[in-house]
């Protein structure tokens, strides 16, 4: 009898539960599109476009049967073209909806694949004004490859030598001013160059003396005699110690502290040395002459007050060695431009002494100059189209080329922060290019968080 009861209850307790499901079904409200009838089709599940197809080819089909037959190469196309665009299907009629779309339970976004899937972002390519963005007159500037006659200091001011005149172009004012005009037995200037306190010029000139002086108080601080016998057409500083090259092919090494100044006489060059660079380390210096030599001299094998055996002595050029430019972001890596004769740039490995790559540019190469922003290089050249040309290194695709001067561009000069060439042409006259563009604002740096009870020592 328990049991009865039990299964009699059990029985009306399993129609009170099956009820309530059936009643909700009934009373739900039908959606207008779901169609429950198997037999009658779903327009709005159909693909009318595949339909009308798949019944043409049919019809084609019986009224040509010779044009089914076609080459296993053709059948194969077909199916493959047929399972792309998922063409295999043989129904044409729908009866029921088309399934939903699957929810994502990650989104995709954060998933996995879709980090490595993701493009990376291109950065935007640089705008390079093709025009200069100032032009002065450079009057009397001496048309003269040997020479050095524009530099740029790093407190931001220019200096030019027009004939025997040293200007001073201060670009954070816009003010020009003259530092100094050399007497004509002396004159005119043949070089000029910054020391790296942006504070003091040295003068070469063109009766073998060079003269230092500090430009704020306009004073001629020394002159430095007896070291060459004729014009000194290039310097280059390091530290406190400033070189000179000569037309006599020498080289010299004066440290301005002292009453002596010569410490050491680099001997190796036949003709005038019409290019001097020292290393970004001032370990190594590079000087290129008239008799189309590249020498690379190291500090460490010299001996004072005497003739010092260069390190490396590179004969591939086939004309004058002027332009020369040690690569900012690679500090063996030097850069050197030939003259008329022979027209290319050469990268060299100052270590090994070998030649890395040569380019024939197709004119004169004047100067070089390394983008300190971007792995670029910026030459200055001469007859025929007289252009400042843009490289991309290493591969040394062309960028951009810069025209605007009317004769060779015999100098170039860069801003302290790198964006801005200045450049100096026979032309008379000076242009100011916006080249490099501004450089990469560097991202402050995030705040380490620190972990909670850090401060605690843990317990192992």
């Amino acid at each position: 009898m328990d049991a009865g009861s039990m299964n009699s209850s059990s029985s009306s307790n399993l129609k009170g539960q099956s009820k309530c499901p059936l009643q909700e079904q009934f009373l739900r409200r039908r959606n207008s599109k779901e169609n429950l009838d198997r037999f009658i089709p779903n327009r709005s599940a159909m693909d009318f476009d595949f339909a009308h197809y798949m019944l043409n080819e049919a019809k084609k089909g019986k009224e040509n049967p010779n044009s089914v037959i076609s080459s296993p190469a053709r059948e194969a196309y077909r199916r493959q073209l047929a399972e792309t665009f998922n063409m295999n299907r043989t129904r044409i009629l729908a009866f029921k909806n088309k399934a939903p779309t699957p929810v994502e339970l990650i989104p995709q976004s954060h998933s996995l694949t879709s980090s490595v899937n993701q493009p990376k972002l291109v950065k935007q390519r640089r705008h390079i004004p093709q025009t200069s963005e100032k032009t002065l007159d450079a009057p009397d500037l001496v048309d003269d490859y040997y020479l050095n006659l524009l530099d740029w200091g790093s407190s931001n001011v220019l200096a030019i030598a027009l004939g025997s005149t040293v200007y001073l172009w201060d670009a954070s004012t816009a003010s020009t001013s003259e530092l100094v005009t050399i007497d004509d037995d002396k004159g005119p200037v043949t070089s000029v160059s910054w020391a790296p306190d942006g504070r003091h010029i040295a003068l070469g000139l063109n009766n073998s003396e060079v003269q230092l002086w500090d430009s704020t108080a306009n004073k001629q601080l020394r002159t430095l005699r007896g070291g060459h016998r004729s014009r000194v057409g290039s310097l280059a500083w390091n530290n406190h110690i400033l070189t000179t090259g000569g037309m006599d092919g020498k080289i010299i090494n004066n440290d301005v502290r002292i009453r002596d100044p010569v410490v050491e006489t680099y001997r190796g060059h036949t003709q005038e040395v019409c290019g001097l660079k020292w290393s970004a380390s001032g370990q190594q210096l590079a000087s290129g002459g008239n008799d189309n030599l590249l020498h690379i001299w190291d500090r460490s094998v010299a001996s004072s007050n005497a003739a010092t055996q260069w390190l490396h002595r590179l004969e591939e050029h086939t004309s004058a060695v002027k332009a020369l430019a040690w690569c900012p972001f690679q500090g063996n890596l030097l850069a050197t431009g030939g003259g008329g004769g022979d027209r290319c740039i050469k990268f060299w490995n100052t270590h090994t002494g070998a030649c890395l790559n040569s380019i024939d540019t197709g004119s004169q190469v004047c100067a070089l100059l390394w983008n300190k922003n971007e792995r670029e290089l910026l030459s200055s050249h001469g007859f025929t189209q007289n252009q400042l040309t843009l490289w991309k290194y290493p591969s040394m695709v062309k960028t951009a080329e810069l025209t605007g001067h009317t004769s060779r561009v015999l100098f170039m000069a860069q801003s302290p922060d790198g964006c801005t060439v200045a450049s100096a042409a026979a032309d008379e006259t000076l242009r100011f290019w916006n080249v490099f563009g501004a450089p990469e604002v560097a991202k402050p740096a995030t705040k380490a968080v620190r972990e909670p009870f850090s401060q605690v020592n843990r317990i192992r």
